[in-house]
Order: structure tokens, then sequence, then C-alpha cells
């Protein structure tokens, strides 16, 4: 493992643990407050009608099902990352149902996600999860790099990562194939548009 990729596994370590830990002592009624709807200058970023990419938040991930249903009932098209193989590179499919799940199911990792037969979109708008970001909008995700990979291949996605403060820190290793973001919302800030 290069040096670089040792510096990302031990930061990832640190605030994995500082994000689940900041997320668990939060009571769920406060919880369920912040990330309801995105900020006013983060929705004058939304294209009328755009396609919303969302994650389906894991436990300490910044909870993403508000904006979810704040997109649909503004009548933007909702879709969530489908993993089949780890080698493959991550599909977006069309997500129905962002307030009791019923069109998800377990994928890979655990991970809960929509069916393979769920018609498959592409983000114009894609609101992803970090475990790390800096002020400059340099970032850090879980380490697939599906998220790198699909940017790359859609370099005109509106990309905007969401976190807690907590997982802010002042400087990440950054390399060739790690992609900008837009910008980076948390409970109390929005950084940028970078």
């Amino acid at each position: 493992m290069s040096e670089i990729k040792q510096e990302k596994a031990a930061i990832r370590k640190i605030l994995r643990k500082a994000r689940r830990e900041h997320a668990a002592s939060l009571p769920k009624e406060v919880s369920a407050l912040v990330f309801r709807a995105p900020p006013g200058p983060i929705r004058e970023l939304v294209p009328e009608g755009a396609t919303i990419g969302l994650y389906r938040n894991d436990p300490g991930e910044a909870p993403s099902g508000g904006y979810a249903r704040f997109f649909m009932e503004a009548g933007h098209p909702i879709a969530l990352p489908r993993i089949d193989k780890l080698e493959d590179p991550m599909v977006f499919h069309v997500h129905t149902d962002p307030y009791g799940e019923s069109d998800l199911s377990e994928g890979r990792m655990g991970l809960m996600q929509p069916a393979a037969r769920s018609p498959v979109v592409e983000p114009d708008v894609l609101f992803m999860p970090l475990v790390g970001f800096t002020e400059q909008g340099d970032r850090i995700g879980q380490g697939g790099g599906f998220y790198d990979r699909w940017l790359a291949a859609h370099p005109d996605t509106i990309a905007i990562g969401m976190a807690w403060d907590v997982q802010k820190v002042d400087q990440l290793p950054v390399e060739d194939h790690d992609m900008p973001l837009t910008a980076i919302i948390t409970p109390t800030r929005i950084y940028g548009p970078f």
C-alpha cells in the first residue's frame, strides 16, 4: 500500500469514528430536523426538472432522506445508486418511495438500494456522503472510488457533499483521481460553490 493510501486509511478510521459518535449523540428529534430540506443557495444550484441523485444513508452518515422527500415533492425525479459487483461502476436507478422505502432492498455491503428492474437514470445533481472534507472543497470518501469514477465519467454533474461539521479537517491528501465537488453542506454551513 502506498504512503498516501495508508494516510487516507488512517484519516478514514479517525473520521468514521468521529462521524459515528457525533451522529449517535444526537437525539432522534434533532437528527430528524437537520438536513430536512436543502438551504436556499443549494436549491439555486439545482436546474428545473433535474434528476437528483442521492444516497441511502448508513448510521453515522449525514441523513439524506429529507432531501429525497423535498426534491420528490418539488417534482424532481429521484435516483439512488445500485452496486451489483464491487468491480463494476455504480449505476443510478429511480427511487420512487422516499417515505416508506418500499422500492429498496438490501444489496452489496448491506446497503439499501433500488431493485435492478428500476429504470436506470443519470443524475444531473448528485448529493453524496463524505467521510471528511476541507473548507477548500477537498473530500475523502469511503475508499471504494465509486463516486470518483462516476463523477469522472459524468463531469457536468453538480456534485454536492453532505457531512456533519465534525468531519471538517484542515487538510487532506488529494490524488489525481479524487474528483472535486461543487459545494459541501453541513448542519451549520455551506462551503462553496467551488
